[in-house]
C-alpha cells in the first residue's frame, strides 16, 4: 500500500499572546511538490525502513525519518494493540526541519498507512493524537486531510497555557476554522538553501520562550491584515492583495521574530525576489524555505532565484498549491 502526502508553507502563527483566552492559530498553503511517497507492508518480525536515495540523503534527515517513522509505529501498534512489524519503503521525500512540515506529514502517513493495513481508518486529526503532532498549528495535519488555503483556530488557554512549538506540546490539534482553494493559476517557488543550523527541539523552544508573549498590538494588526486583506484575496483570486499580505505579515508578530533569526542570505534572498516581480515573497515557519508567489512571471523568478542561489548549496522547486490531502494508492 502506497501514500502521498503534500508539503504545506506555514505562513504565519496568528496569536503568541493569549489575552482573549486562545494561543496559536496559524495560516498555511497546502503544495504539491515536494512530496513524500511511502510504500508500507506488514508481516515482518521487526520494523524494516529502506530509502530509495539515501545516497543523498544528509546523516540529520536520514536519522530524523527513522526515529518518526519507528515512534509513529510504536504508537500505532499501541493504539492498535498490536506486535506486528512492517517495512516502509521511502520512495520521495523532502528535508527535514526545512519549513515545509515533514515531521507531520511523515508520522500522520505511517499510521495512516498501519491502520489501513490493519482494515482500520480514522481522521487525520484522530491520527494526529496517535502521533502526538499539531500541538501548536493544526496547518499540517489539516494539509494531509484536505489541502488548501488553511487558517486554524488555535488552542484554549485552558488547555494549552504554555507557549510551545508543536515537538514540545500535547495539545490536540486546533479546530480548523477556514479553508479555500488556492487558485490553480498561482504558481509558488520554493527557495531551500542548505542550512548548517535548523531550528528544533530544545532550541525551539527556547525561542517560544524567550519571545512569548507577544504585544498585543502586534496580534491585532496581524489578525486584521488576515481577515481584511489575505483571506478575501483567496477567495476573490486577487494575487496582488494575496501577495501584499504575505509581505505584510513578514514584519508582524512572531513571524517577524522568526524572520529576525534568519542568515543575512535568507533575508536578502526574499528581498531580492520581490524585485524581481513576485507579488508575494515570505518565509515558511522557521525556514530555511523561502516561497514566492506569482502567476506570469515564474521564468523570471526562478532565474533570479538560480542566480542567487549559484554558490550556495540547496534547492529551487517550482511547485502549486494542493487542494485536496494525502492520497491512499492501494
Amino acid at each position: 500500500m502506497i501514500i502521498e502526502t503534500p508539503s504545506r508553507l506555514h505562513v504565519t502563527l496568528i496569536d503568541l499572546n493569549g489575552k482573549y483566552g486562545r494561543i496559536d492559530g496559524g495560516v498555511g498553503i497546502t503544495i504539491k511538490e515536494p512530496k513524500l511517497v511511502l510504500e508500507a507492508e506488514k508481516g515482518f518480525d521487526d520494523h524494516e525502513i529502506i530509502f530509495n536515495n539515501s545516497n543523498n540523503m544528509n546523516s540529520n534527515t536520514l536519522n530524523d525519518y527513522q526515529v518518526k517513522i519507528n515512534n509513529a509505529i510504536i504508537n500505532t501498534n499501541n493504539f492498535l494493540g498490536l506486535n506486528e512489524g512492517y517495512q516502509f519503503n521511502i520512495r520521495e521525500y523532502y528535508p527535514s526541519h526545512s519549513g515545509l512540515g515533514s515531521g507531520t506529514q511523515l508520522s500522520l502517513a505511517v499510521a495512516k498507512l498501519i491502520l489501513k493495513i490493519n482494515g482500520q481508518d480514522l481522521k487525520a486529526s484522530e491520527i494526529a493524537e496517535i502521533v502526538g503532532r499539531g500541538g501548536t498549528s493544526g496547518i499540517g495535519v489539516a494539509s494531509f486531510e484536505i489541502g488548501g488555503f488553511i487558517v486554524d483556530g488555535g488552542h484554549k488557554t485552558i488547555s494549552k497555557p504554555d507557549f510551545l512549538p508543536s515537538s514540545a506540546s500535547k495539545a490536540t490539534p486546533p479546530p480548523i476554522i477556514a479553508r479555500y482553494d488556492l487558485p490553480e493559476d498561482w504558481n509558488l517557488i520554493l527557495v531551500i538553501p542548505q542550512a548548517k543550523s535548523k531550528v528544533s527541539g530544545d532550541h525551539e523552544v527556547n525561542i517560544f520562550q524567550e519571545y512569548c508573549p507577544i504585544p498585543l498590538v502586534e496580534v491585532q494588526k496581524l489578525t486584521h491584515i488576515l481577515l481584511m486583506k489575505m483571506m478575501p484575496a483567496v477567495v476573490e483570486g486577487d494575487l496582488d492583495a494575496f501577495g501584499s499580505a504575505v509581505n505584510s505579515v513578514q514584519n508582524i508578530g512572531f513571524k517577524q521574530i522568526e524572520s529576525n533569526l534568519q542568515k543575512p542570505f535568507t533575508n536578502y534572498l526574499i528581498d531580492n525576489l520581490r524585485s524581481a516581480g513576485a507579488s508575494g515573497v515570505g518565509l515558511s515557519s522557521f525556514g530555511p524555505t523561502v516561497y514566492a508567489i506569482t502567476d506570469t512571471n515564474t521564468k523570471d523568478i526562478c532565474k533570479t532565484a538560480r542566480s542567487l542561489m549559484e554558490d550556495k548549496k540547496g534547492e529551487i522547486i517550482s511547485s502549486k498549491a494542493q487542494n485536496y490531502g494525502a492520497i491512499i494508492k492501494e
